[in-house]
């Protein structure tokens, strides 16, 4: 029987100092242009934290309003704020920067964050009282250290600093002399990840409304890698937040595949469930501080403000069949293959045509796609246009030449199977998995069948080979719980039983 999805969590942490402090737009202008108009404009352009709640996108992110909700909001989305936006959605929340600074020292086990011990005293109460931090994290955080100590680290000992209001409230130190893959600029982006996916995972858990000691299995499918000289982004993410997160009875590894990642981490998940290796698997993914302020440059050049300054997370919870929440259908699961070619069409075709064809469907029998849902608001300004249109256009231009689709209903294609992107350009987080939460409820409640899901990278980033990636799935509604075929039910066997027993006893009567 295929897996289910019993749950999703999906935050955002308002990250504005990060964005000029961490943000490779922002640190690579700062050693080629250090007197860049970019750079003293930029303080001009970042959002406050009541902006960042209130932006439409965001309040959609964290489940306040579903995605339809933007077909009818003027673009830009930023000028138009929403009315009564909350922090906490039914998915997950917005954090705020100086709070996930207490969950990053919660996550800290080297002693390699430092923070000030007032600015720790003046946040703790607004930390702990976030319903989704437990006491036992609340007690990682200690009482503090004297600014004098963390000026001494940043000074002296190349630690990175960590700043609130551009005031300096912590570092994060290295954690080797000379090994780079342990430096502080480093130590700062896997702790950043792994704190986003501590958040993800406990939103994860309240939304499904499971037990953590159910999670078997971890598998984190970020962005970032940690390890030292000798084994360079060895992992562990995974095993690393289930710790803080309290997912006691939880293993966990990595999954690596840039944007892509999330989907191959799905799949994967939903085929150990399947295959009864774990009866319950969460796919979790931190943050990425390099892509904060990514498209700043442009964003200031056109008076926006910088939209890209909050850390994305998210987690799907997997388990086993239960006859109710939505399935991974693992029959149609389409691949990029090391041959399909890189040519937009023959991407689309493999991803989606190819798969679909095998189980008898269609491409207009997809109520929904979900590939990248980078938010326009962010992606327009940059050049890149709006990413995810230009997706559902090439679906829908293959589905005409496939004669799947009429040519007159093209034009309303992109809008019945397509959503508008509301996602961060956070590299793996827009990538098909932020429409998993409203498709599961849209689909429980009879109002799609299905969802694909559609997963692309760009494994050329990392100079091993200039190969695209990708990979699909399809989620569904729950077929009820069956027998599995080849199988027979307890009855069926009570009843083959008391068949054999009379046909024995048959044999040993005298024959006439």
């Amino acid at each position: 029987m295929n897996s289910v999805i019993m749950g999703t969590g999906y935050v955002l942490v308002h990250t504005p100092d990060m964005v000029m402090q961490n943000g490779t737009t922002q640190t690579t202008e700062r050693i080629v242009n250090p007197d860049s108009e970019y750079l003293k404009e930029l303080p001009s352009h970042i959002r406050s934290y009541d902006d960042a709640v209130s932006y439409w996108p965001n309040q959609v992110y964290i489940g306040n309003a579903h995605p339809e909700a933007l077909c009818d909001l003027p673009f830009p989305y930023f000028k138009e704020k929403m009315e009564g936006a909350k922090r906490y959605g039914q998915f997950g929340e917005i954090m705020p920067e100086n709070e996930f600074l207490l969950l990053v020292q919660a996550c800290d086990v080297f002693d390699l964050v430092k923070l000030d011990k007032d600015f720790i005293a003046a946040t703790k109460d607004a930390f702990a009282a976030d319903p989704v931090i437990t006491d036992e994290i609340v007690a990682r955080v200690g009482d503090g250290v004297e600014l004098s100590e963390i000026e001494g680290f940043v000074n002296d000992e190349a630690a990175e600093p960590l700043r609130i209001d551009g005031k300096l409230v912590g570092c994060i130190k290295r954690a080797h002399d000379i090994d780079v893959n342990l430096s502080a600029h480093i130590m700062h982006e896997n702790i950043m990840s792994k704190a986003s996916s501590v958040l993800s995972l406990l939103h994860a858990v309240k939304s499904a409304g499971v037990n953590k000691d159910d999670i078997e299995y971890v598998i984190d499918c970020a962005e970032e890698g940690c390890g030292d000289m000798n084994q360079r982004g060895g992992g562990n993410f995974a095993k690393a937040a289930a710790e803080i997160a309290g997912l006691n009875a939880a293993s966990g590894s990595d999954v690596r595949g840039f944007c892509a990642a999330p989907a191959h981490a799905l799949i994967a998940a939903a085929s150990l469930v399947k295959a009864g290796t774990f009866k319950m698997v969460a796919v979790t993914a931190g943050g990425c501080t390099a892509k904060l302020g990514m498209n700043g440059k442009d964003h200031v050049k056109k008076d926006c403000p910088i939209l890209e300054d909050c850390l994305g997370g998210f987690c799907v919870i997997i388990a086993a069949n239960d006859g109710v929440h939505p399935e991974i259908n693992l029959d149609i699961v389409g691949r990029h293959t090391v041959g399909t070619g890189s040519s937009p069409q023959a991407v689309i075709t493999s991803l989606v045509a190819e798969p679909l064809e095998k189980n008898g469907l269609k491409i207009p029998d997809i109520d929904k796609f979900a590939p990248e849902m980078q938010n326009p608001d962010i992606t327009k300004p940059a050049g890149a246009g709006d990413v995810p249109m230009a997706n559902y256009k090439m679906i829908g231009a293959l589905a005409v030449k496939r004669g799947e689709l009429d040519r007159k209903q093209l034009k309303d294609f992109t809008t019945d199977h397509g959503y508008i992107g509301w996602a961060p350009t956070q590299g793996h987080i827009p990538s098909g998995v932020p429409a998993i939460g409203f498709a599961c409820q849209d689909i429980m409640a009879g109002k799609m069948q299905r969802l694909m899901v559609i997963g692309k990278g760009s494994l050329f980033l990392g100079r091993m080979t200039d190969l695209f990636d990708g990979v699909s799935f399809v989620i569904q509604p729950n077929g009820g719980k069956t027998e599995e075929e080849g199988t027979v039910s307890e009855d069926q066997v009570r009843s083959l039983i008391a068949k054999a027993m009379r046909d024995f006893a048959q044999s040993l009567a005298p024959q006439e």
